[in-house]
């Protein structure tokens, strides 16, 4: 009789998880207390660390996952606590009238939290948790959001809960977080094992500990004939110089890229575009330089952004060199967040391993941003001494962006005027340098990576040899003076 019982009981308590939509509750664990631990006060000083799990839990079930989440990451801990804490009757989803009921059914509500995580900001990661509620996140972890500032840095959310998965949750979140990049969430269970729990954590390839200023390049580490690197949000590292090939064709594109790779370079941007992505991957492979030291960059064209999957495989299969480092949308155009989403779905894929954007500016990298998960890691804008974008420049390496020039001397424009420039000719002469590696060298010594493009062997050389001198402030400061603020193409 009393497996009966516990049988129909069972049958009841199912009956009751869902809601009026049909959408299953989850309560964490029902049987569990509402409130475990009323006399726990949050720490708003965690421990140092570059990685923080920040979470809400009534019944712990969450917090397990948080803790566990903690052993594989060794990251510190901050548990979101309501000014009011949630009895059982507050969480009684049959009750229409409960407090969770009212709060998950007002988009206005913001209940009160105890506190403030002070120390965010010594944080790269931050590992979001909650329950599900009515196949939504909690109200308190939008007061949350709300209440911090998360830019430039890496949002991870994860849920507990029976059944649902995270749904529309991670969504709903994103948009409270700008400037933010926001990982794809995954539900638990609540038993889920440590092994899970790392293979998830470690899939996600999360820089812990990147203490890496995405403006502030280390030079004294290059030489000339080989460039220093730049450590990506992605994890990844990137030289800080590379060979552009707009304007490179045919075998002369082959030859340039073999020629550049035996100068020291190992960093080549391309794109769908410039149409020689074949022969680009042609003088990789014909190189003899391993693959895994070389970083490959192409882009897509806003004319590939509706059909993106066919556009990034045809990339891959003109490279033919098994992966892309960098793949970026080439300027703001219609369906640019879809195709920036199907490169998520390849980096996912290990087909891509970091991706970006080029031609962004303040406004537009601030309205993409909300509407993608994966923070881009690089954007390229037109950048030289006559047209400097710093207000973009300080605004990108703010968000943990590192920035790269095209058209570093000037392009189309104003190469020529440039290199005539008296300012900068009295400068080089003062080094014993050319005026393009005088240009090189400062792009460098603001944090933007250059990609200088060339087909003559000796000026390929002479572009990746601006590691024996260095600019002092003042002659920064003159160069600076002559930004005049002239773009040269329109995006």
């Amino acid at each position: 009789m009393w497996l009966l019982s516990l049988m129909l009981l069972g049958l009841l308590l199912t009956s009751n998880a869902c809601g009026p939509n049909e959408e299953p509750v989850e309560t964490e664990e029902a049987a569990a207390s509402p409130n475990p631990d009323p006399d726990h006060t949050s720490d708003p000083h965690p421990a140092s660390g570059r990685a923080l799990v920040v979470y809400f839990s009534c019944t712990n079930t969450t917090k397990s996952i948080a803790d566990r989440i903690v052993e594989a990451t060794d990251a510190a801990t901050w548990r979101i606590e309501p000014e009011v804490a949630y009895t059982s009757e507050d969480l009684n989803y049959n009750n229409s009238s409960s407090r969770a009921n009212r709060e998950q059914n007002d988009p206005s509500v913001r209940p009160a939290v105890k506190g403030k995580c002070e120390n965010l900001a010594d944080y790269d990661v931050v590992f979001l948790g909650y329950p599900i509620w009515w196949g939504e996140a909690p109200k308190v972890i939008f007061t949350f959001l709300e209440g911090h500032d998360f830019t430039g840095k890496t949002i991870v959310p994860f849920c507990t809960s029976h059944s649902s998965g995270i749904g529309s949750s991670d969504t709903d979140l994103h948009r409270l977080a700008t400037g933010a990049e926001w990982k794809q969430g995954r539900r638990f269970g609540g038993n889920e094992s440590k092994e899970t729990i790392e293979n998830w954590v470690e899939s996600m390839n999360l820089n812990f500990n990147n203490d890496t200023n995405t403006g502030v390049f280390d030079l004294s580490k290059g030489m000339n004939g080989t460039a220093p690197t730049v450590k990506l949000s992605s994890g990844y590292d990137m030289p800080i110089v590379g060979l552009g090939t707009y304007s490179l064709h045919g075998a002369t594109c082959v030859n340039s890229v073999k020629a550049a790779l035996a100068a020291g370079f190992r960093k080549f941007d391309t794109a769908s575009i410039y149409a020689n992505e074949k022969e680009v991957g042609q003088g990789v492979r014909e190189s003899g330089v391993p693959r895994e030291e070389i970083f490959v960059a192409t882009k897509l064209y806003p004319n590939q952004y509706s059909n993106p999957e066919a556009a990034i495989d045809e990339c891959l299969r003109k490279l033919d060199i098994g992966y892309i480092d960098l793949m970026l949308l080439h300027h703001p155009g219609t369906n640019d967040v879809k195709a920036y989403k199907a490169m998520e779905k390849y980096v996912a894929a290990g087909k891509i391993r970091s991706i970006g954007l080029s031609c962004y500016y303040v406004k537009e990298i601030n309205e993409f941003l909300p509407n993608v998960n994966i923070k881009p890691v690089l954007v390229q804008n037109e950048i030289h001494p006559y047209y400097q974008d710093t207000e973009v420049m300080e605004h990108l390496h703010d968000l943990g962006i590192v920035v790269e020039a095209w058209y570093p001397l000037g392009g189309r424009g104003h190469q020529k005027e440039l290199l005539s420039d008296p300012v900068l000719s009295e400068i080089a002469a003062e080094h014993n340098k050319s005026v393009v590696q005088v240009i090189l060298r400062w792009h460098l010594q603001r944090g933007v990576v250059a990609i200088p493009g060339s087909s003559n062997p000796d000026h390929i050389r002479e572009n990746i040899s601006v590691f024996d001198f260095s600019l002092t402030d003042g002659e920064m400061a003159w160069v600076a003076a002559l930004d005049r603020n002239e773009k040269h193409d329109w995006y």
